[in-house]
């Protein structure tokens, strides 16, 4: 694994899967209430290795991954594939048979593909059908596949596979009469969803353990999964294992135009890990209209994600546009009990992309909404600088603020929301519709050294009702530079109201900016905040 305290990692997404791929972990987490009481008798899951059928529940499983924390971790299972080692090129001539997926008979409206072994994903994972609290094995074999080019004959040889690298479950999301993948779950914790019209983009992960610190990062590894369909909602019960820790997890998925998964994570601790990241989003961003001129490309511009939004206990909103900066980045919010976060695409026009194949107008946001008082703690932002948009670079998560030792447990629950997620148009407040960024100074001038200029529009809440001659002002700081400028004007052709900054800052220093707009004695506008490396 790299080590962020030396220099920024060039992660791409094959490179991150193979990570993901080779290490055998587990989870943690911080905060919360020990999970059993003194006393209370465990129950624990039957071992496995047969066909037959075994009770299962979620106590169960917390049960076990308890019993399994005070335990060496079991090394990482890599079992002989019987069509030899397949590389990227080979991977992509295997397909899962739509005729085979199972519950395909059943009264649920979800249907499970698997994911064959091979390439990145050499590590098998066990899955199970859960009916009436009997845990039932899922046997996958060569039938279950299609295999094309030079492996369809080497196939016609191998009759039974050593396990799966994971699922998908497909379900009628967009139209009644056909099935669409609604979530996947392939290396590491790894997993995404989709809501109504979304294409894939971000994804979630189960826990980060030691991301950009001066530990080598550990993924942890989700190893089993149990699922339950119903007649609305799948219920995936899933066990994750890892150097540091061990989980039990329960996720309900209901999907919708935003695809709702309620996330329960039980937590057990082997060590103490130097920083625990409870929620992580892993996403994209590579230029937009903040540093367009960095990039020789057609498209105005490249991501996954525009912006992390926070959403305080108060109801105070924060939105801080994501930026492929020079050097690795890292940002702490403080909060105590946030009602939400989560790192959002809120530009939804085709021609802010311009891109009719990756089609980044349509990547799901992702918000995370605690259930229960996840106390003091704060949002972390790591931001990783890339040349190519095949590589995730991005990442956000909680960071509780109590310290786990050897031996804790903790409880988390959130949850999930994936869609569109525009702002609301009932909104009070107005909201940041686009960031831009340039030269300093007045243009047709030589900009002056150390200079950038900020133009921030906004729309939405009591700003759309004012016109331009209310009395309101821009409320705006800088940390590490100085706003040399700042106005704020209606732009009458758009409807929108525009700040505009000018900063200036000594070279190689990173500025910290925010802004609002304020009248009537309260705040009209999310505060915007920004950090610029003046590199």
């Amino acid at each position: 694994m790299p080590d962020f305290s030396t220099s920024p990692p060039r992660f791409d997404r094959r490179s991150l899967l193979r990570a993901i791929g080779a290490s055998a972990t587990l989870l943690a987490g911080l905060g919360g209430a020990p999970l059993r009481a003194q006393g209370e008798a465990p129950r624990v899951i039957p071992p496995a290795g047969t066909d037959a059928p075994t009770p299962f529940d979620f106590d169960m499983l917390t049960a076990q991954m308890r019993a399994r924390a005070a335990r060496d971790p079991a090394p990482v299972e890599k079992p002989a594939l019987p069509l030899g080692p397949l590389g990227y090129d080979d991977y992509r001539l295997i397909g899962f048979k739509p005729e085979r997926a199972r519950w395909r008979e059943a009264k649920t409206p979800f249907k499970l593909h698997a994911f064959h072994m091979g390439w990145l994903f050499e590590e098998p994972v066990q899955l199970y059908h859960l009916q009436d609290g009997m845990a039932h094995p899922m046997e996958f074999g060569t039938q279950d596949f299609e295999y094309h080019g030079r492996l369809a004959e080497k196939a016609r040889d191998v009759a039974e596979l050593p396990g799966v690298a994971g699922f998908r479950l497909n379900a009628p999301l967009n139209r009644p009469d056909r099935e669409d993948e609604l979530v996947a779950f392939l290396g590491a914790s790894y997993f995404r969803a989709l809501g109504r019209d979304s294409r894939y983009g971000l994804s979630a992960r189960g826990v980060a353990i030691d991301t950009a610190t001066s530990n080598a990062e550990e993924f942890p590894r989700f190893t089993r999964f149990w699922l339950e369909p119903g007649a609305e909602t799948v219920t995936i019960y899933a066990a994750l294992e890892s150097e540091t820790l061990t989980g039990a997890y329960r996720l309900v998925v209901r999907p919708g135009a935003e695809t709702e998964i309620e996330v329960t994570a039980r937590l057990f601790f082997r060590r103490a890990p130097e920083q625990l990241g409870i929620a992580p989003l892993t996403s994209m961003y590579l230029f937009s209209e903040t540093n367009r001129a960095d990039f020789d490309d057609y498209r105005p511009a490249v991501h996954d994600s525009d912006g992390l939004r926070i959403e305080r206990r108060d109801g105070d909103v924060l939105w801080r546009p994501l930026s492929n900066p020079p050097r690795l980045a890292s940002s702490y919010f403080g909060e105590q009990s946030p009602r939400g976060f989560g790192l959002h695409q809120r530009d939804r026009a085709f021609a802010s992309y311009q891109d009719s194949g990756a089609r980044y107008d349509r990547r799901p946001s992702l918000r995370i909404e605690p259930i229960g008082d996840w106390g003091r703690g704060a949002v972390r932002l790591v931001e990783i600088p890339t040349e190519l948009e095949a590589n995730d670079n991005i990442v956000a998560f909680w960071v509780p603020e109590a310290k786990i030792a050897a031996g804790d447990e903790r409880e988390f629950a959130y949850r999930m929301r994936w869609g569109d997620l525009p702002p609301g148009p009932d909104a009070e407040i107005a909201y940041v519709a686009q960031t831009r960024a340039g030269a300093g100074g007045v243009s047709g001038v030589e900009s002056e050294a150390g200079t950038r200029k900020f133009v921030i529009d906004l729309e939405g809440g009591a700003l759309d009702r004012l016109t331009a001659d209310a009395q309101i002002a821009l409320r705006a700081q800088a940390q590490g530079g100085e706003i040399l400028s700042q106005t704020l004007e209606r732009i009458e052709a758009s409807g929108q109201w525009r700040a505009v900054l000018d900063v200036a800052a000594p070279e190689g220093a990173t500025v910290e900016l925010s802004a609002h707009v304020a009248g009537f004695g309260r705040k009209l506008s999310e505060t915007w905040l920004y950090q610029w490396i003046n590199a």
